[in-house]
């Protein structure tokens, strides 16, 4: 009986190491097929690691030079070293520096080139600006024609009360309906449909 245990046990062995050995010929093979596209795809994603990391490096870099730039422009508003370091590490902070400097300024030629800003809010602002600063009717109801305008309701306003000092009642009068109802400006509006336009 003892026999039979011990050729049965060794049986089993056997045919253990036996699937081993099957299972590490075909792990094997596979290895040899894929070989290149393993080493490849670790390579792409060490490469797109490494990409990445690069890329944030770059981009806190730019960062932190325009926060230095900036904090060099509050000392010294007129430091052209600055203002170039703030064009070159992040134009549409620049963009929004030269803003808000031409409107302090009252800088019509800025505005008129910020009007075509690649930074949507700064051109918006800058055509707001541009014809308010001219006090230019047309100009502002052609801002509040467009869509998304931010100041659209204001516009109107203002350009209704420029159309009114003109004694253009008639257009005034049909700015002033444009003024949405959810707007802060709709009882200016009604105000003055009441008692400054007839």
């Amino acid at each position: 009986m003892s026999l039979k245990n011990n050729i049965d046990m060794v049986r089993e062995e056997l045919n253990s190491e036996e699937k081993f050995f099957e299972k590490a010929v075909i792990t094997e093979k596979f290895v040899k097929k894929y070989k290149n596209v393993m080493i490849g795809s670790i390579v792409a994603i060490v490469v797109l690691v490494s990409a990445n990391i690069a890329y944030e490096a770059n981009q806190q870099s730019k960062r932190d030079s325009a926060n230095k730039a900036i904090s060099q422009l509050n000392k010294d508003f007129k430091d052209t070293k600055a203002l170039a370091e703030l064009k070159s590490s992040s134009l549409p902070l620049y963009n929004v520096w030269t803003f808000s400097k031409a409107v302090v300024d009252k800088d019509v030629a800025t505005l008129k080139e910020l009007q075509n800003s690649k930074t949507p809010i700064v051109g918006d602002l800058a055509k707001y600006e541009l014809a308010q600063d001219t006090n230019d009717a047309k100009a502002l109801i052609d801002y509040s024609l467009k869509q998304n305008a931010i100041y659209k309701d204001l516009a109107l306003v203002q350009s209704a009360i420029m159309l009114m000092y003109d004694g253009k009642t008639k257009e005034a009068h049909e700015e002033l309906i444009k003024v949405s109802q959810e707007s802060s400006l709709n009882n200016i509006a009604k105000a003055l449909l009441h008692y400054g336009v007839k």
